[in-house]
């Protein structure tokens, strides 16, 4: 794999993967991040994927253009929790609280402390689920993880462990709901099988409107950062 950049006002870097299953020089743009990856054939020369790149730079452009800019959350910031825009304030307590539209912080570290209490919370409120959606299925898991996954909202493991972006806590309940019933089918399904999906809506219901959701919007989850 090596970086490259494609000229201009701003340069766009460009990462060169080779693929021994790769047919055709590729181009995908991650909607997480904004990276520009060329995934090309073995054998074929590293110029006519940057040739490519070059091709297809004003695509290139308008793409990157399009996607949200990472936002620095601080006091004065909106973040969704559950689902609902909330103003972060200052709180006067040791603890993170909700309370109405806004959530406090102590103004110490207030970004770290913000991100661990939705952490926290994110383990409580997928621990829930998960108990729910595997006592429907009649079947247990052995434990839960809790992640910042860029890849993938969540996974299960073939010795029944469970593990979870906890940026769901920023969607709306039904969503977090549906990415906990879509990891415990796979307790009984390891797959994406036609038997998965129905035993996906036969403990959750229907969830095409969840799933829609993370397509659409689940992007914009990975824009908020805490390092303030």
């Amino acid at each position: 794999m090596a970086d490259h950049h494609l000229p201009g006002h701003p340069p766009v870097p460009l990462t060169v993967r080779r693929s021994a299953r790769a047919r055709r020089i590729s181009l995908r743009i991650s909607q997480l991040d904004g990276r520009v990856t060329l995934t090309m054939p073995n054998g074929v020369p590293e110029r006519h994927a940057l040739e490519f790149a070059a091709e297809k730079e004003d695509w290139i452009r308008s793409h990157l253009e399009a996607r949200q800019s990472n936002e620095s959350v601080n006091i004065g910031s909106t973040i969704p929790v559950e689902g609902v825009e909330l103003r972060v304030e200052v709180g006067t307590g040791r603890n993170v609280a909700v309370k109405a539209d806004v959530v406090l912080v102590p103004v110490n570290s207030a970004p770290r402390r913000l991100e661990r209490f939705l952490k926290e919370l994110a383990r409580d409120r997928l621990a829930d689920a998960s108990d729910f959606y595997s006592a429907r299925l009649g079947r247990s898991y052995s434990r839960i993880s809790i992640r910042d996954t860029r890849s993938r909202w969540g996974s299960c493991s073939a010795q029944g462990g469970l593990m979870y972006s906890w940026r769901l806590i920023l969607a709306p309940p039904p969503v977090l709901r549906y990415v906990a019933a879509h990891e415990v089918a796979h307790l009984n399904e390891m797959n994406h099988s036609q038997a998965f999906w129905d035993l996906v809506e036969d403990i959750h219901g229907p969830y095409f409107q969840q799933r829609q959701w993370l397509r659409d919007e689940g992007a914009s989850l990975h824009r908020y950062r805490f390092d303030g």
